[in-house]
């Protein structure tokens, strides 16, 4: 079914310049932008492609194949991709990534960080939305790490998300952090989200998520577009 997709929502999104995220100096348009025609390219499938995903595949702390743990503060991370209606959008893949628990990606250009390395822990995970739109990983706490924007500078824990829908136009990329991290303030990429969508990309501890002995638990909802939609 061919879609008609709403336009950047320019006041819940961060600018494409925000001077302080000076990755965005050199990144941001220098020219007034083009409005492009949806075609039938972009408002119809084929959709996201996948392989047959299996339960192992959005548990980031085995996951790795080396038949041990990830090392760190367990976590639950699940909630329900929405629509501007709150309608639960069903079979929509969710891919996440995030550093290990020590702040550090498994990534060959990962090297400028002297933090040691999970063998265990690979940091990429998928799943598939079930009928109620629910998604759930477990996943490991990721520290923060250095980033070299500012002197001193250092992002607050966050897991990467991205979405894809029915077509090419369907895709979201954003950050979950989570509650009271002290770096918030002094985060550029954070604060380059207007102040009344910060909260947005915040989980929140859920105790009925929290297993016994087991994991702690957040809920964050994703809302793909409308009034509140996730940055």
């Amino acid at each position: 079914m061919t879609q008609i997709y709403a336009p950047r929502a320019h006041e819940d999104h961060p600018p494409f310049l925000y001077s302080d995220y000076k990755s965005t100096v050199k990144r941001s348009p220098s020219h007034d932008l083009i409005s492009i025609v949806q075609t039938l390219t972009e408002t119809t499938g084929p959709g996201p492609a996948w392989v047959d995903l299996s339960d192992d595949d959005a548990d980031l702390t085995t996951n790795a194949g080396t038949g041990g743990e990830a090392i760190g503060q367990r976590s639950i991370i699940t909630g329900r991709v929405l629509d501007e209606d709150g309608n639960p959008l069903p079979d929509t893949l969710v891919e996440i990534w995030q550093a290990n628990a020590c702040g550090r990606y498994m990534h060959w250009r990962e090297t400028a960080f002297p933090a040691p390395l999970d063998p265990n822990f690979l940091g990429v995970g998928q799943c598939r939305t079930t009928d109620d739109g629910e998604y759930r990983f477990l996943t490991v706490k990721p520290g923060p790490y250095p980033w070299g924007n500012h002197p001193n500078a250092w992002r607050p824990a966050h897991i990467h998300f991205s979405l894809l829908g029915p077509s090419i136009a369907t895709r979201l990329v954003t950050q979950m952090y989570f509650p009271d991290d002290p770096l918030f303030a002094l985060d550029p990429i954070f604060q380059s989200v207007p102040e009344h969508g910060r909260d947005r990309l915040i989980a929140t501890y859920d105790h009925s998520v929290t297993v016994e002995n087991w994991a702690l638990g957040y809920r964050w909802d994703i809302v793909l577009r409308g009034m509140a939609v996730t940055a």
